[in-house]
């Protein structure tokens, strides 16, 4: 039998396994799966992971150990992010799920995390030669990078994810104007970096990656009457529905945003920042195309250990 590995992705919000075998030297993707921890809820901003949310993830990275041993993997890479690189009690967190589930945990810098959703977008899609400025929204932080298909021209992570924006203004629900206003005002103050290199390389498209981008994505798909298969490494999105949609998101309950075509509860919640989050970056920069890469920090992963 060929190896056999599995790559984790321990976000702030969700939990992603992959599982994949090299055959002739490539990888081929047998297995993915996700679910919702929520490590980071109501205690993000406090840089403390709450021990219910330990619970979470521990019964999770069971079921995952139980996938893996199922696959006869060999080897398992796990990768912290945001909540684990910014715990105070994230050596206790590791140490516990660790004894637990026998499955050692690698918590990535913000530069490794950018590094890995790079080469996830790049391999889901054809960057072309022009920049293009990715955006990957987490729970825990957003990347920014400044791409093309040759490489990655510059990067940066930043801890400003949808879940710390939801907590630190206690958004409301339906969120309110000022709390919109809000977000935008503590966007302005957090990336100036990215004023800089937006300044420099003249991105002219955005390429999202991760949960807002995918759950607009399947809005769209699923008012348009598009079919989306699991297989699907790249889905369409304007940015035309990206305000229509966003639009609508602000003026609902989580119980209305639940009924909406393509919604998914993993992700109803951050939806309501992520989207503003997304339109705000689309409206200061001028960017009039938008792409949707299905894959992310765990593709990056496959990618960089396939080489």
């Amino acid at each position: 039998m060929d190896e056999r590995f599995a790559i984790i992705d321990l976000g702030t919000n969700t939990f992603h396994v992959l599982i994949a075998e090299k055959q002739h030297g490539k990888p081929i993707i047998l297995f993915r799966e996700k679910v919702g921890v929520k490590l980071g809820k109501a205690g993000i901003n406090q840089d403390l992971i709450q021990a219910d949310a330990v619970e979470r993830a521990v019964a999770a990275l069971r079921d995952f150990k139980l996938k893996t041993d199922s696959f006869q993997v060999s080897t398992v890479h796990a990768f912290g992010t945001s909540a684990l690189r910014n715990a105070s009690n994230a050596p206790q967190v590791i140490e516990k799920i660790q004894s637990a589930t026998g499955i050692h945990i690698t918590v990535l810098s913000g530069p490794e995390e950018a590094e890995m959703i790079y080469y996830g977008v790049r391999s889901a899609l054809d960057l072309g030669d022009e920049p293009s400025l990715i955006m990957d929204i987490g729970a825990g932080s957003v990347e920014f990078i400044v791409a093309n298909r040759q490489g990655s021209l510059w990067s940066k992570s930043i801890e400003i994810g949808a879940q710390r924006i939801l907590e630190k203004f206690a958004i409301s629900d339906p969120i309110t104007p000022h709390e919109i206003e809000s977000i935008s005002v503590f966007m302005d103050q957090s990336i100036g970096e990215v004023d800089e290199a937006v300044s420099r390389f003249s991105p002219k498209k955005l390429v999202g990656s991760s949960g807002s981008f995918d759950t607009l994505s399947d809005m769209y798909c699923q008012e348009k009457n598009i079919p989306v298969r699991d297989t699907d490494s790249e889905t369409p999105l304007t940015v035309d529905f990206v305000r229509s949609a966003q639009q609508r998101i602000i003026q609902t309950t989580r119980e209305q945003r639940m009924r909406m075509p393509g919604m998914i509860e993993l992700r109803v919640d951050l939806i309501v920042a992520g989207s503003c989050m997304v339109r705000y970056i689309l409206e200061k920069y001028k960017i009039n195309k938008i792409r949707v890469s299905r894959y992310s920090l765990k593709e990056g992963a496959l990618a960089m250990l396939s080489k």
